[in-house]
């Protein structure tokens, strides 16, 4: 997928569901219920339980979604996502090797940066956009909204400290697009197996940025 792709999807739905799942069964119940409040960008973190067969399975069992991975650590996970089908990838930080290996592989990656200089050097190796994490540590935002009158060409994904109430108020200030993890699935109503719960949560969401 390339990155025009990539980016015109992320302006077209502007959220991205995050799931780290410790079961795999659970991760599916968790994609399939984001899916049925209207989400479409699923994110399986590269540390839950068997992430490249949940997103080869998720591939196929939801075809109108794009399911990426993230928590990326270094070139081997990487190209193990990849082989696994992951349509888009995020990493924790900047490695200037797993950009280029995903650049080469035509598949959109998104480094984690936080000041002005990391954010300028993912984008300046090839990443698609940039996902400034922990947003909410640095003054959430109004530190997006500061970045927008030297690096607006820029797009950036806000995640760790993202809600429901605040989601909507990082898009006005600039931000192409934000990924939600805890917000969208409470720990309490995963253990309980609440998944309407959770489908009702994406479709507040999605109502709401739209």
């Amino acid at each position: 997928m390339s990155n025009q792709v990539w980016l015109s999807k992320l302006k077209q739905h502007r959220a991205i569901a995050v799931i780290r799942a410790p079961k795999m069964d659970w991760g599916e119940k968790m994609a399939l219920a984001v899916a049925s409040g209207g989400m479409q960008l699923i994110e399986i973190t590269w540390n839950s339980d068997r992430p490249g067969k949940l997103i080869s399975q998720l591939r196929s069992q939801l075809p109108n979604c794009t399911i990426g991975t993230g928590t990326l650590f270094n070139v081997q996970q990487l190209k193990e996502a990849i082989a696994a089908g992951a349509q888009f990838l995020f990493t924790p930080h900047t490695d200037a090797e797993m950009i280029k290996v995903a650049v080469s592989q035509d598949v959109p990656i998104i480094p984690g940066a936080l000041t002005p200089t990391e954010i300028v050097t993912a984008w300046t190796l090839g990443a698609s956009c940039v996902k400034v994490f922990p947003v909410q540590a640095v003054g959430g935002t109004s530190y997006i909204k500061s970045l927008q009158a030297p690096l607006g060409h820029i797009p950036l994904i806000p995640t760790g400290g993202v809600t429901l109430e605040n989601a909507k108020d990082f898009l006005q200030v600039g931000a192409v697009a934000v990924g939600l993890s805890g917000e969208l699935f409470p720990k309490k109503w995963v253990l309980e197996g609440n998944w309407h719960k959770i489908t009702d949560q994406a479709k507040n969401l999605t109502q709401r940025l739209n």
